[in-house]
């Protein structure tokens, strides 16, 4: 097929790999007409994230907030931060992000960055977000923990949330939905996921998908490969029947819960020192 210029690409969740990141744009090899969007989660996990933030910020692509960066945020925006909010995001991969960073110390202008990364943008025809829209609440009315953070209840949707437009997402791996292997898309009810899971010793595949003209681009961060395909070589159905009941049994801790075992933000600062102020 003929390509169309003025792409318009949307990359998966990056989760630290710059090496693998690099590979992808180079496959990718964006012009000053093509727009680049990030669907969120560029850090934790990977051993990268202090370069792949640098990057992303310092260049003209656009990047939307993810879970990943909202906890960061969250563990950065008050003086005490509750242990469940701060263990929580060293378990899902924060230690990782803190090791990149020289010395240990995430830079205040990466955090302030962080801060003005929009929950989703509308491009007409397509809407992108990082984990999707909760169809049981108006859209006026969600937030970050909807954006960032639903996956059953829009996953399992019976019908698009628009008419007009697909809404594409990452935040959940493709192949932990049914019948989807690893490096494959999933598509659903007016939604396409391409989280291909970067992070994920099953997969290794980051993904690159240019909407005007329907290829994709993976690098695999494990196995140094990489492969351009066309959508429809890529992506698989997932029947909303599929879901079942929409509950897993891993469910999201809500980061802004208080509980009696507070740790006081000084202190963890002090232990890990991973925040510059400067």
């Amino acid at each position: 097929m003929t390509e169309t210029s003025h792409r318009r690409i949307a990359i998966g969740d990056v989760h630290g790999h710059y090496k693998g990141l690099m590979t992808l744009l180079e496959m990718i090899a964006p012009s000053s007409s093509d727009s680049i969007y990030f669907l969120g989660d560029l850090i934790d996990r990977g051993p990268q994230s202090a370069q792949v933030v640098k990057f992303v910020k310092e260049s003209p692509h656009k990047c939307l907030l993810g879970n990943h960066e909202q906890m960061l945020l969250n563990v950065m925006a008050e003086e005490e931060a509750s242990s469940s909010v701060i263990q929580n995001w060293l378990y899902s991969g924060g230690q990782a992000t803190i090791s990149s960073y020289q010395g240990g110390t995430i830079l205040k202008e990466d955090v302030e960055w962080l801060k003005t990364l929009p929950t989703y943008l509308d491009l007409g025809d397509v809407w992108l977000v990082h984990a999707g829209i909760d169809p049981n609440i108006p859209l006026a009315k969600q937030t970050a923990d909807q954006f960032c953070w639903v996956r059953d209840e829009f996953l399992s949707v019976e019908e698009s949330y628009f008419t007009d437009k697909l809404i594409i997402v990452g935040h959940t791996i493709t192949f932990t939905l049914p019948g989807v292997a690893p490096g494959k898309l999933a598509q659903g009810e007016g939604w396409l996921d391409i989280d291909t899971g970067a992070y994920h010793p099953r997969s290794g595949w980051l993904t690159g998908f240019d909407i005007t003209n329907g290829i994709v681009y993976q690098a695999n961060v494990l196995q140094n490969c990489q492969r351009t395909l066309t959508l429809e070589e890529s992506v698989v159905k997932v029947e909303s029947h599929q879901f079942g009941v929409a509950v897993r049994n891993k469910q999201r801790k809500k980061q802004n819960s208080k509980k009696a075992n507070n740790t006081p933000f000084g202190m963890f600062k002090q232990k890990f020192n991973f925040f510059n102020s400067k």
